[in-house]
Formats: C-alpha cells, sequence, structure tokens
C-alpha cells in the first residue's frame, strides 16, 4: 500500500512537470517575426501617430496662418472686378450710343485701408503673436508628455518581461523542490503531506507564470497602440541604467521655462490683447479708400480711352459708435473676466509644476535607493534559499522553511524589477514636466 501512494505521488509530479512547459507561450509556426522596437524608435513613432501630438502640430500651423492675417490687417485691401453683356436692342452706354448686340464692357479696381481702427489691430497682432508663443508651447508640452507615456508604456513592457523571467525562475525552483520532497518521501525521510504542499506551490508557480505572461502580452499591446503599429510590439532593453541626475538648479527653471507654464503665461498674453482689441471700440474708425473704373464699348486689354467713360475716386470715411445698447460693455466685462481667469490658470500651474516635481523628484531618488537594497535582497534571499534548501535535503529543516525562503527570493526579485523601472518612469516624468531632458 505504501508503494503504491508513493507510485501515485510521483505520477502526479511527473504530469506536474511535463505539463509545466507546455503552459508557457510560444510563436505559433509561420507567424511573422515579432517587431523590436528601442526607446528612442517607439518615441519616434508615437510622435508621429498621437492623436494629441497632431491636434498640437494642427494648433501651431493655424496659430501661424492667424499672424499672418493679424499683420495683413495693415495692409491695403485690393479687388478687381470686371463684366461684359450685350442687349438685343440699342442701349445708351454713359451717353454713348450703343446698337443691338453689340458687347458692353465694366472693368474697375478698387483698394480700401484702414487708416485708424483704436489700436484694434495692434491688440489683435498682439493676441496673434501671443497665441502662435502657446501653440508653440503645446507642441513641445505635447512631446515631452507623449515621449513620457510612451517611455511608461515602453518600460512597462520591459519590467513584465522581466517579471516572466522571475516566474519561469519560480516555476524551476518549486519542481527542484517539488522533486526533492519526492525523493526525501520514497526514501521514508519526509510524509505525504510535503509532497503535496509542494504540488500545490508548483501548480501556484504555473499560475504565476500565466499571468506574468498574461501581462507581458497586454503591455506589448499597449507600447504597439501608443506607437501606431497593429499587433504586438517588444521593448529591447537598454544595458545602462542612467544615474540619478543633478536637479539643483531644476526646479528654477522649470518653474520659469517649462512648456505647460510657457503656455499658460502666453495664454494668459492673448487674453489680456483680446480685451484691449474689445475696448477699440469705444474709439472711432477711419478708413480710405480708392477706386477706378471704366466702362463703355472697348475690351479692357485694348485700354480705357475711345469709347469708355472713366471714373476715379477716392474718399475717407469715418465712424463712431457712440451707443450701442452696453453691448461694448458687457463685452469688455467678458473679457475682463476672461483676464482674471487666465491669470489665476498661470499661476495655479506654476503651483502644480511644483507639487508635481516634488512628488516625481521624491520618487525618483526613492526608486534610485530601493535599487541597491532591492539588489541586495535579491544576493541575500537567494543564499537563503540555498541553505534551507540544503537543509531540507539533509533532514535538518522542515518544508515550510523552503517555501517560505522560496517566497522571500521570488518577492525580493520582483521588488528588484519594480524598483528599477519605478525609477526609469519617474525620471521620464521629471523630463516631461521640467520640458527638457536630463
Amino acid at each position: 500500500m505504501r508503494a503504491a501512494r508513493r507510485g501515485v505521488v510521483a505520477g502526479i509530479v511527473s504530469a506536474f512537470v511535463s505539463t509545466g512547459v507546455a503552459a508557457q507561450q510560444k510563436p505559433a509556426a509561420g507567424q511573422p517575426t515579432q517587431l523590436q522596437v528601442s526607446l528612442a524608435e517607439a518615441v519616434r513613432r508615437a510622435l508621429d501617430v498621437q492623436p494629441a501630438m497632431v491636434r498640437a502640430r494642427g494648433d501651431a500651423t493655424n496659430a501661424g496662418w492667424q499672424k499672418r492675417g493679424a499683420v495683413g490687417a495693415f495692409l491695403p485691401k485690393v479687388l478687381f472686378s470686371s463684366s461684359a453683356f450685350r442687349q438685343n436692342t440699342e442701349s445708351n452706354v454713359n451717353g454713348f450710343l450703343a446698337s443691338a448686340g453689340k458687347y458692353q464692357f465694366n472693368t474697375g479696381l478698387s483698394a480700401s485701408v484702414d487708416l485708424f481702427t483704436g489700436f484694434r489691430r495692434l491688440a489683435n497682432y498682439r493676441n496673434a503673436d501671443a497665441t502662435q508663443d502657446a501653440a508653440d508651447a503645446e507642441v513641445v508640452n505635447q512631446r515631452y508628455l507623449v515621449s513620457a507615456a510612451t517611455a511608461q508604456f515602453f518600460y512597462t513592457s520591459l519590467a513584465n518581461e522581466e517579471l516572466v523571467r522571475v516566474a519561469e525562475a519560480q516555476l524551476e525552483r518549486a519542481k527542484e523542490e517539488l522533486q526533492i520532497s519526492v525523493n526525501k518521501f520514497q526514501a521514508g525521510a519526509a510524509t505525504r503531506s510535503d509532497t503535496l504542499t509542494a504540488t500545490v506551490d508548483l501548480g501556484n508557480a504555473r499560475l504565476a507564470l500565466l499571468q506574468g505572461q498574461a501581462n507581458l502580452a497586454t503591455a506589448q499591446a499597449n507600447l504597439a497602440r501608443q506607437i501606431g503599429v497593429d499587433g504586438v510590439v517588444r521593448a529591447m532593453p537598454d544595458s545602462q541604467l542612467p544615474p540619478v541626475p543633478d536637479t539643483t538648479e531644476l526646479r528654477t527653471v522649470a518653474l520659469r521655462q517649462a512648456p505647460a507654464v510657457m503656455q499658460a503665461a502666453a495664454s494668459e498674453r492673448a487674453t489680456a490683447a483680446t480685451l484691449w482689441s474689445n475696448r477699440s471700440q469705444y474709439f472711432p474708425t477711419l478708413t480710405a479708400s480708392y477706386n477706378t473704373s471704366s466702362q463703355g464699348l472697348n475690351e479692357p486689354w485694348q485700354g480705357f480711352d475711345g469709347g469708355n467713360r472713366n471714373l476715379n475716386r477716392l474718399s475717407f470715411a469715418l465712424s463712431w459708435t457712440l451707443f450701442d445698447g452696453f453691448l461694448r460693455e458687457r463685452t469688455d466685462a467678458q473679457s475682463s473676466v476672461d483676464l482674471d481667469n487666465a491669470r489665476a490658470q498661470t499661476a495655479d500651474t506654476r503651483r502644480q509644476l511644483g507639487a508635481d516635481l516634488t512628488q516625481q523628484l521624491a520618487a525618483m531618488s526613492t526608486a534610485f535607493a530601493k535599487i541597491e537594497i532591492t539588489g541586495a535582497n535579491v544576493v541575500a534571499a537567494a543564499e537563503a534559499r540555498r541553505v534551507t534548501q540544503e537543509r531540507y535535503r539533509l533532514g535538518a529543516g522542515t518544508l515550510l522553511d523552503l517555501l517560505t525562503a522560496q517566497a522571500n527570493q521570488t518577492q525580493a526579485e520582483v521588488n528588484q524589477v519594480q524598483a528599477r523601472y519605478d525609477y526609469l518612469i519617474a525620471r521620464a516624468q521629471v523630463e516631461a514636466l521640467a520640458g527638457h531632458p536630463l
């Protein structure tokens, strides 16, 4: 009976060990090679396809044309017109008798320019200039935000890939421990409870590996979407870990030159210019215009002399709205409120930037310190598991001690992976907030 039990246990162990490798994901035959990208390549692709970046570049283009339009408001408007017609009866054209069926021509050229608009054009130019500055700052800001988001997806993919390797190592150790418990049980030095407990630990290790592989597939799919690729993309790791940057002047420079702050300040200037543009309605408007026209029987390409009548006119027009039912006052009040809101938004953006920098700098420093600590923990936990495993093999320790040591080593390896990529992600966030590489 005892031998039969040992045979059953050995069969269970053999089934678990033989199917453990089959549970791991393998690429099917005939599938295309998985795309591999470096961080620089991933960022470049993301900047080309991310909607936020495309929208920011479009806003910058529109702002550039808005500024050109503001400059064009200082230039005269020129209009040319020409028409031809004929009638089936005789008609009189400026005193000339035109016979039936003969063509008659009208040609004109006019130009007009605003001489004074109550400083509206100057305010509109300042608004357009500030809007372009805000759009340019938005492009820079989105570039760093997209880069930081891409780096987070990239490092998350790398972290999950390393966690899969940790889970694979955990599975191999669980197989080894199960085999040791079976050997001891067959030798009469362990109980059946040890083999069953080790079997459960092996099953948990397989579940952890399956979950790690699922997390890796999700992370690679998210990275692919971020860089505009269908399917999944594998992140190529960088062998070098960048050191902690010098952040002595980082906060001062960021509060003054960070893209988010510059964008908010430019939007505030644009709102202030809009206020002065609306106040131009309290001033008169002076416009000059010149018009020359020709009407008669000569075609325009033959000149305007002979049978044509020419008219030249220079005029000046002055308009001044004295009262419009308080519409100007209402617009002025709304613009003043918008300016107060813009000023408050600029100040809050600086405060928010300072708070975010404090958070990310602390996270970066903490994660970098954790890298050294977790590295030492991995070495100590691996040695503790080795010693505990040997003690259990010799009968001086229990399976519970071995499983505890195994769990401690696995957790130490997981903590080491998380610390390394928490540092890299926090570093990328700091770069995005500061608006320049560290």
